[in-house]
């Protein structure tokens, strides 16, 4: 049976933060002053992801300052980004903005210098000679192995594994105020473990579970979201000049063919890993209007849509990951095309992250450099028209697009009855 999603969640988008970068001083107290630009930039709803507030192993540790990942002590709050009393600020102030706030959980490994490593060395996994070794994670059996130097991999035959990660996701949610947790590398751990513990956490409040896993099966009884990396490689391809709206329609039948409707798939152009290992924004969509035209479609298309946090500033680097590299916020030229559109997504009735209820059809271009669709749910209709190139592209607008267009939900630009026959580059077309 499909986890029942709460209310709060049905219209939220995420906005994830890597607070080391996300300020000069890389602390929660220096984040803080961030929230009310952020909760008007959603729209006056979401859900606030922060990477994992852990202190970071120090034993093989990955660069100057570690991995996110790395974590050496589940029930603690790393002393570089404040005190557990700083994090419940920020949780009491997104709260009264209307936001609510999830954690990284890093339950398929931990730092070498955990406590339980050497407390209890049965909990992990051993190689030939029966010693702990460093993660070996292969994404399939044939793919090549990759090797996680700075963390060791829990065993998660262990029942007393279990009950441990259990009571560290439970003290959170006793001394703190959060909504839920963003599960690293779900896949990796029992999907029953999942199940089991989403209860156990709702019994002290509404809970939101998102899963870095793609699997249907996550959706099944413990996670609300999963990602859709699938979207984001049709959104490359389409960047790149080899993919256009038939990437579009055949990610839209595959998802159909795998997922419930009421399954929340996270859409996004970037986070955490895509900018530091794949490429910034820049990098991977070109210019500005090009990345405007592929998160107008992650911000629309049926799903729930993650922004990275920095991104209302358009990344044209790549972060480092394992240092000090803060976001060069510049002027924030994205902050309003993201708030149109979020508002949007909190008023308009066929706009949830599901689409239970609602109707995706695509219309006719006439071309496939042109992509369009309707969301309809009842009487309230959203249509949207993109060209998906960098060049002006003819289209043959259908009767559907019976009133005049805009190419911001906030403004109309065409007072003619009909859209025009031409889309500029990257031009994007929105109907209410």
């Amino acid at each position: 049976m499909p986890v029942l999603h709460a209310p709060w969640a049905t219209r939220a988008p995420i906005y994830q933060v890597n607070l080391r970068q996300y300020t000069p001083q890389g602390t929660l107290a220096a984040f803080e002053p961030h929230l009310p630009r952020i909760a008007r930039m959603l729209g006056g709803q979401g859900i606030l992801w922060f990477m994992p507030l852990q202190p970071i192993g120090e034993l093989n540790r990955k660069g100057g300052l570690g991995s996110y990942y790395s974590v050496r002590d589940y029930t603690a709050v790393n002393p570089e980004f404040g005190t557990l009393n700083d994090f419940n600020r920020v949780v009491e102030k997104a709260h009264a903005l209307g936001l609510r706030v999830i954690i990284d959980w890093v339950a398929n490994h931990t730092a070498w210098d955990h406590r339980w490593t050497t407390e209890h060395p049965d909990w992990y996994l051993k190689d030939e000679r029966g010693q702990i070794h460093s993660y070996v994670y292969r994404a399939n059996p044939q793919a090549e192995p990759e090797y996680w130097t700075d963390v060791v991999g829990l065993d998660w035959a262990q029942p007393a594994v279990w009950d441990a990660m259990e009571q560290a996701m439970l003290w959170w949610m006793h001394k703190t105020r959060i909504d839920g947790f963003r599960c690293d590398v779900a896949a990796l751990v029992p999907i029953e473990f999942w199940e089991r513990v989403r209860p156990r956490l709702a019994v002290l409040r509404e809970v939101y579970l998102l899963a870095e896993a793609h699997e249907p099966i996550h959706h099944r009884a413990a996670f609300d979201g999963t990602y859709d990396w699938g979207l984001m490689d049709a959104f490359k391809r389409i960047a790149r000049g080899e993919g256009d709206a038939r990437d579009l329609q055949a990610w839209w039948q595959q998802r159909g063919e795998h997922y419930g409707a009421d399954d929340y798939r996270m859409l996004y152009t970037a986070n955490h890993d895509s900018n530091s290992w794949q490429g910034s924004c820049a990098e991977l969509f070109g210019d500005l209007a090009a990345f405007k035209a592929m998160a107008t479609l992650a911000m629309l298309l049926p799903g729930q849509p993650l922004i990275y946090g920095g991104q209302e500033a358009f990344f044209d680097k790549r972060l480092a990951f394992f240092e000090k590299d803060p976001i060069d916020w510049k002027d924030r030229p994205l902050e309003g095309f993201y708030r149109d559109l979020l508002t949007m997504k909190r008023t308009h009735a066929a706009l949830g992250n599901s689409h239970a209820g609602t109707r995706l059809r695509w219309l006719e271009t006439g071309n496939p450099r042109v992509v369009a669709f309707e969301r309809q749910a009842g009487t309230a209709v959203l249509r949207v028209a993109v060209n998906l190139s960098g060049q002006e592209q003819p289209w043959t607008p259908t009767g559907d697009f019976s009133r005049s267009c805009s190419a911001s939900p906030s403004k109309t630009d065409s007072k003619t009855d009909l859209p025009p026959t031409s889309l500029p580059a990257w031009h994007r077309l929105i109907e209410t």
